[in-house]
């Protein structure tokens, strides 16, 4: 039986750590790198895998988690090429079949525009991985926590090697990643991009997991892995140990198995005994899974929006055909217009975005790209990438962040063969036109047999139909007064015979009639009575979003009738243009709008200090406390918080100009700890503690203790912030404070993944940041106010 079928119909069992490993059983020091023994210690890795195959393992990965360039330079390739050989030299020599997956970690940077690394630099980064790693059965992504760097090691994968992929994240306590994607948006977004095995992995103990399985194994039709941690990490005599003994973590691993979980292993602090513990079961269980049928959706990084469960409204304004401000804002590249157009459109209802750049003066393939960039940079709303531009559109699809819906195909043979082979690559849902080689059909039963070739057609993909909006073509009345009943014809077929989702560009009804708008909402609630799925629509169009918001409400589409009545709970009008504050481009990610508002107070009178302390620091305060709750996440966090440094930056403008000296709150140094060169979380911290006046002197990651000691002292630190991302190295952090306290009397706060608060107090620090924003609350503690 090939490995697919075998992923699909048996229990499998995975290997457990290997960092922790070396650590116990071979003396690996806290912040030395495991995959540099592949070649400094090959006897010792090939012993490793030997013991978790006599344990009971199917399938063992090989050590090469963090061995990319970025981290390894030039040896990277080499160390990869060894780690899955040193694997496979064991599988070969045992009596059962054993598989090798190639391990692939993140690289511990975020990907622009939240960080600096560039969506083809990761994407690079991972293929040479891949070519290195070729001679593995599989590849197994783990501990993911950003869905777009997910996604360049997916492509990395598909477009370098045809081995199954096993997609594995790591959540926070409240079942999301780092950037803010939820459960069902890991479920959209690893089975929309064709993987084989949905998987999670670190950041807890098993019986945490259980809480999200339920939650996953209804959304996707794929198998689920899960590699739980041991437990939580403590120290004992300067010694890392766990929390869940073997015995508790087989109990939590059956109880997965019992769910539908058909692979399972271990992550940090799990060893051949854990593995030989719950190897066990699979001599007394079955996979029981019933796999649900794919459920349509698309996604952006952290919200998704299932197609056909309740009708939606796709904004219809990023869209330049007869928008003069928006034609110029694309020629001129005003990527601050296209995102308060986005807002502005969010805000009054749409659930997805449709982005179209089309202009005969620019360049469509790259505004395309970039407006997709920048749109998202400050919106968690999926977009819909319209374009007739082949290559606009894959360069789109390419780095849109999630699972996008895709307009469009039609039934012509030259569209289905180039769009399907896209939707192969980067999933996505795709709006089916109803046309083919002879045009449009005049009769319903014209456009519903192109509807039915398509699907045809796209079976031979293995795309379903499930994957498809059909549009029947809205043609204006003002040239046939049938054209609505064809139209309306076709979406009850749609909707009550074939089981098919349906869209509508509904304003073409209307084109060359007087009030436009009325006949536009007449027919949108006529559509939506008939089925309609999703239409294209002007959201912020007052008489539109009503028409929406009532047939929700009678359909029983409106939980409780809380949009409805939130259309009239206030006389406010919507209109970002019209109240956009200095404090609402802050919150909403205008980074250039910030400037210039910051610039307008100024020439109106308003002192910088009181831009500082009344407008600018209670907005970050109310940013922090959104992140904090979970409303807002680490993108619109970052977008924030630079949008801030532009009007701060404006402010110290005034100040220069005024030989006015700024004063700093207080100085700090951050460092990732010896060993550690993972830097995510402090580089947010930094950005965080800048926007809140202090001066922060970043020493970067693997960083010695003696160095944290000398820029302290240096500087006049009033405050030390330490991070660690890796359970290898909290050791270091250990001992790094240890060193610390016995030299000077600077406090110390320190964060990361794998620390708690028990924990942090235990090795010696002085306050734990769980996350960027307590760092700055923690920091205003130490320095006290500004006199």
């Amino acid at each position: 039986m090939k490995l697919k079928e075998r992923l699909e119909n048996e229990i499998l069992i995975m290997d457990g750590a290997c960092g922790t490993f070396l650590q116990t059983f071979y003396g690996l020091k806290g912040g030395e790198k495991p995959e540099s023994w592949c070649l400094s210690h090959p006897e010792l890795i090939e012993q490793m895998h030997k013991m978790y195959v006599d344990a009971g393992s199917d399938i063992i990965l090989s050590n090469s988690f963090g061995a990319n360039r970025l981290k390894f330079g030039d040896l990277a390739p080499e160390i990869v090429e060894k780690a899955v050989a040193l694997a496979k030299k064991v599988a070969y020599s045992s009596k059962k079949k054993i598989f090798v997956g190639l391990d692939i970690g993140p690289t511990g940077k975020l990907i622009y525009p939240f960080g600096d690394l560039s969506f083809e630099q990761a994407y690079e980064t991972f293929k040479e991985m891949v070519l290195a790693g070729k001679m593995a059965d599989l590849i197994v992504i783990e501990t993911m926590t950003d869905l777009y760097e997910l996604k360049a090691a997916i492509l990395a994968c598909k477009e370098n090697s045809d081995l199954p992929i096993i997609a594995s994240v790591t959540l926070d306590s409240s079942g999301k990643t780092l950037t803010g994607a939820d459960l069902n948006t890991l479920a959209c977004f690893i089975e929309g991009m064709g993987v084989d095995v949905l998987g999670l992995n670190c950041g807890f103990g098993p019986q945490k997991m259980l809480e999200w399985i339920p939650e996953i194994i209804g959304k996707v039709s794929i198998p689920i892995m899960i590699k739980p941690n041991a437990g939580m990490p403590y120290i004992i005599n300067g010694k890392l140990k766990y929390d869940t003994d073997e015995d508790t973590f087989s109990h939590y691993i059956e109880k997965a198995i019992d769910m539908g979980v058909t692979l399972v292993g271990g992550c940090c602090g799990t060893t051949p005994s854990y593995i030989e513990v719950i190897s066990k079961l699979k001599n007394r269980k079955t996979n029981n899974r019933v796999y649900s049928k794919y459920k349509p959706m698309v996604c952006s990084y952290a919200k998704t929006v299932f197609l056909g469960e309740k009708p939606i409204m796709i904004g219809e304004r990023l869209n330049p055909t007869g928008k003069p401000p928006l034609k110029e804002a694309l020629r001129s590249k005003n990527f601050d217009y296209l995102k308060a157009e986005a807002i502005r459109q969010v805000e009054s209802g749409a659930d997805i975005l449709d982005v179209n750049v089309g202009l005969p003066d620019i360049s469509e393939k790259e505004m395309l790209r970039e407006s997709i960039i920048n749109i998202q940079a400050i919106t968690d709303v999926p977009l819909q990438i319209d374009t007739a531009d082949l290559q606009a559109m894959e360069k789109a699809l390419r780095v849109y962040n999630g699972i996008p819906l895709i307009n469009s195909v039609n039934g012509k043979k030259e569209s289905m063969e180039m769009v399907f082979p896209l939707m192969k690559m980067y999933g996505g849902i795709c709006v089916a036109l109803m046309l083919d080689e002879k045009g449009i059909p005049e009769t319903a039963d014209g456009r519903l047999e192109i509807a039915k070739s398509i699907i045809k057609e796209a079976a031979k993909y293995g795309i379903s139909k499930e994957r498809f909006l059909f549009d029947p073509l809205v043609m204006t009345i003002s040239t046939g007064q049938e054209n609505a009943a064809i139209v309306l014809d076709v979406l009850r077929e749609c909707k009550n015979n074939l089981g098919l989702n349906t869209v509508l560009g509904v304003s073409n009804i209307s084109f060359g009639l007087p009030n436009r708008a009325l006949i536009n909402a007449v027919f949108f609630a006529q559509a939506l009575a008939s089925g309609l799925s999703a239409g294209i629509v002007d959201s912020t169009n007052k008489a539109m979003a009503e028409v929406f918001n009532a047939h929700c409400a009678l359909s029983g589409d409106d939980f409780k009738f809380e949009k409805y009545i939130s259309l009239f709970s206030s006389s406010e009008v919507k209109n970002l243009e019209s109240v956009l504050t200095l404090e609402k481009a802050i919150e909403k990610g205008l980074k250039k709008e910030s400037g210039i508002l910051t610039r307008k107070l100024i020439t109106l009178g308003k002192e910088p200090l009181y831009i500082v302390n009344n407008l600018l620091i209670p907005t970050l305060d109310k940013i922090g406390k959104n992140f904090e709750k979970g409303i807002i996440f680490l993108p619109q966090l970052l977008q924030s918080a630079d949008s801030a440094k532009e009007a701060f930056f404006a402010i110290k403008e005034e100040l220069t100009r005024a030989n006015v000296v700024s004063e700093s709150k207080g100085t700090i140094v951050l460092a990732t700890v010896e060993g550690d060169i993972h830097d995510i979380g402090k580089n947010i911290v930094k950005v965080i503690l800048e926007n809140y006046g202090y001066t922060v002197i970043d020493l970067g990651k693997d960083v010695k203790k003696e160095e944290i000691l000398q820029a302290s002292i240096n500087n006049n630190v009033g405050l030390i912030g330490l991070s660690a991302l890796m359970t290898t190295t909290v050791t270091n952090m250990e001992n790094t404070i240890r060193y610390l306290k016995t030299k000077i009397s600077t406090p110390i706060m320190v964060g990361g993944a794998v620390l708690t608060e028990k924990y942090a107090e235990k090795i010696g620090a002085d306050y734990y940041a769980k996350d960027a924003m307590s760092s700055a609350r923690i920091a205003d503690m130490v320095f006290g106010p500004l006199n």
